[in-house]
């Protein structure tokens, strides 16, 4: 494993240009190898006006806390150059964020020092080609605060046996919490505090271009608006599943079921009631 240090996060627009040369230069046909590197970010503090505007955006409390989904928002710089820096097997911008998880061991107050690192995890088979993780843990010294793990699908035929499918489970008692009005700009706001400017979320015009009739909410956007709307223990897992797309602009619903220490949560379409985002979040 090769450990790549860096004194501040890098700026994920600095990517795009190697992320551009993949729609001209084809990635090799081949055995696909992910690279053994971690990227780790030794010492920093979060930016506070960067921090206030992530939290307006996505509906958080500016409360002297980080949310934990913020520090796996920060760790997609390193992903970004992580995919163009090293001989990373995948088009980039062919590839589908299907699933994040995140763990908060406890708060993390915006004043902390903190350490940020990245590395892939392994590639499993999936039955739409091959996915992949990216595990990023933050810590306070020697202390880990914050885990992650983020999924992404690289579409591909694929021969031979595929992962199994998780079996049906009988779905929750959800009850609607809330109607939200996603508008039309959420795509261009989020990007401009996340960092991600993929083309798909910043306006119709640029979405058709991929296929899409209009430009779609950024799944992270959509996880951390669950959050915000949930009263969070100071220690929780947060696990999420992105599943079809949220249009901009757009009327949704928030559902919630609550069992013990467990918040299963359900994001759908108020007309269609097609599921955009499912998951559940635990206190630990």
């Amino acid at each position: 494993m090769n450990t790549r240090h860096f004194s501040q996060l890098p700026k994920p627009y600095l990517a795009y240009p190697k992320v551009i040369q993949g729609l001209i230069f084809k990635k090799p046909k081949g055995e696909k190898v992910l690279p053994q590197v971690e990227y780790v970010v030794d010492s920093f503090k979060v930016d506070q006006k960067h921090l206030k505007a992530y939290n307006e955006v996505c509906g958080f409390k500016n409360n002297g806390y980080i949310p934990a989904i913020y520090l796996a928002v920060l760790s997609q710089s390193l992903q970004m150059h992580m995919m163009t820096t090293e001989a990373f097997p995948f088009a980039i911008l062919g590839l589908v964020h299907i699933r994040n998880q995140i763990k908060q061991t406890r708060k993390v107050g915006v004043n902390e020092q903190l350490t940020l690192s990245c590395k892939f995890g392994e590639l499993k088979p999936h039955d739409k080609g091959v996915q992949f993780d990216f595990i990023t843990t933050a810590k306070v010294g020697n202390e880990v605060v914050m885990e992650g793990l983020t999924t992404y699908l690289a579409r591909q035929k694929m021969d031979g046996s595929v992962a199994e499918k998780a079996k049906e489970t009988k779905e929750p008692n959800y009850q609607v919490q809330a109607v939200w009005s996603v508008s039309e700009n959420t795509g261009r706001r989020y990007a401009m505090t996340s960092g991600d400017f993929n083309l798909i979320h910043i306006h119709a015009v640029t979405a058709k271009a991929f296929g899409f009739k209009q430009a779609i909410a950024h799944g992270m956007w959509s996880k951390a608006r669950v959050l915000a709307s949930l009263n969070l223990a100071d220690a929780y897992e947060a696990d999420v599943f992105f599943k079809l797309p949220m249009y901009l602009p757009s009327t949704v619903e928030f559902l919630t079921a609550e069992t013990g220490k467990t918040t299963d949560f359900l994001i759908r379409n108020q007309k269609s009631q097609k599921p955009h985002v499912s998951g559940i979040v635990k206190a630990i």
